[in-house]
């Protein structure tokens, strides 16, 4: 899972109109692998390249217990909504930034390998679908840009920030799909992640800037 993440973002962004900017739910959603990737630079947490790991993804996720654990994530969610709350002056708009949070546990639960813990011990749990690509590429692409068009159905503005959301959500996942892979985990990869990361907040953010919500009767009022 990697812009399948960013669906709950969309979800959360467009609920409510006192809520913190597309951006901020950008950063909540990815926020546990900025976490990996970092401690990955520092050899706190670590990934190896295994062809064999699964079908659509290379990558052995052997040690992230402080990351892709429930309890890690938790705690990493509990984190951000903490932030939020006292930034937004809402323990509401904190509850919901901490769900985006966690809600990236959940859709890897789904898609990974059993790689994922549940406090950084054994079991190691994971559904699989990476091993069927026929069935987890349509349902990331539908996660992604179903909550992105429910996104755009309560909010208003300039088309073009949303469409260059979408090309670059849509460019970056199909190289991470279709791309060769590296031969082996490094800086590079690490660095690499974050860059995209911080590319699509970006974006994000600008998107969040240009929008407005929806009221009765075709008004529309600014998404601050």
């Amino acid at each position: 899972m990697f812009i399948g993440h960013f669906a709950p973002a969309f979800v959360a962004a467009a609920v409510s109109a006192e809520r913190p900017r597309l951006g901020t739910m950008f950063v909540a959603a990815q926020l546990v692998d900025w976490g990996f990737f970092t401690l990955a630079l520092f050899g706190i947490e670590a990934m190896r390249i295994d062809p064999q790991a699964s079908v659509m993804v290379p990558y052995d996720l052997y040690s992230m217990p402080y990351t892709h654990s429930l309890l890690g994530a938790g705690i990493w969610a509990a984190a951000f909504l903490g932030l939020v709350a006292i930034h937004r002056r809402s323990l509401r708009l904190g509850v919901l930034a901490g769900l985006v949070v966690i809600s990236h546990w959940v859709l890897d639960l789904v898609v990974h390998v059993p790689d994922l813990t549940l406090d950084g011990t054994p079991p190691k749990l994971g559904l699989g679908l990476w091993n069927m690509p026929w069935v987890a590429i349509p349902l990331e692409l539908g996660l992604t840009f179903g909550a992105l068009a429910f996104y755009l159905s309560r909010t208003r503005g300039p088309a073009g920030p949303p469409l260059v959301l979408a090309g670059a959500l849509l460019a970056l996942q199909l190289v991470n799909w279709f791309a060769p892979h590296p031969a082996e985990a490094g800086p590079f990869v690490y660095i690499q992640a974050l860059l995209a990361y911080a590319l699509l907040t970006g974006l994000a953010a600008w998107v969040g800037e240009n929008r407005w919500f929806r009221r009765r009767g075709g008004l529309a009022s600014p998404a601050r």
